[in-house]
């Protein structure tokens, strides 16, 4: 229903923000990364989540809208409510949770207060093929290794051995500059 709420920032914790928007003051509740982002500023401009319940109408305020989209995923998991994936989006960078889900690192998702060994699971089986989708996206890093994996897949159908392609990659990606995965496949096979 709203997309962002852009305005003068009348209070902020790390919990929340109030939000002035022409004389009315929304009240967010954000991330502790979102919080980091504005707590210096005066004008602000939160994407937001609006959860409707039978008793209240809550909003959640995002600094970028890669925050809110894996928010929303997120919240999509069983078992996973507003308030605990906001304490993972507090506990965790985006890229963070993007790159523990993708690695299937269960620990680092159970290191998150009020998420167990079942819902980290449900959170890793659910999402893992989906966190690429919706503007989801990990730090470089994680773009970098789905690129490489894509390639590697490639190069290994071409006949290739893993390890020697799998060296060449990480040479090429060390070296930076790398868009795309036909760019990648592209220069190691001038390598190999």
């Amino acid at each position: 229903m709203y997309e962002y709420i852009k305005g003068r920032l009348a209070e902020t914790t790390p919990t929340y923000a109030v939000v002035d928007c022409g004389g009315v003051g929304y009240y967010i509740n954000i991330s502790v990364n979102t919080y980091s982002k504005i707590t210096t500023a005066t004008d602000v401009c939160l994407y937001v989540h609006l959860i409707v319940r039978e008793d209240a109408h809550l909003l959640y305020g995002f600094y970028s809208k890669e925050e809110r989209a894996l928010f929303r995923q997120l919240i999509s998991v069983s078992g996973v409510g507003a308030n605990t994936a906001g304490v993972m989006l507090s506990s965790m960078t985006t890229g963070e949770i993007v790159n523990a889900i993708v690695t299937e690192n269960v620990n680092a998702i159970k290191s998150v207060k009020g998420i167990g060994l079942k819902t980290a699971q449900r959170v890793i089986i659910e999402l893992k093929d989906k966190v690429g989708a919706a503007g989801v996206v990990g730090e470089p890093v994680f773009a970098a290794n789905t690129i490489r994996d894509e390639a590697l897949s490639a190069l290994v159908m071409l006949g290739f051995v893993k390890a020697q392609a799998s060296k060449v990659l990480d040479k090429i990606i060390a070296g930076g500059g790398v868009s795309s995965v036909e760019e990648l496949i592209k220069l190691a096979l001038k390598q190999l």
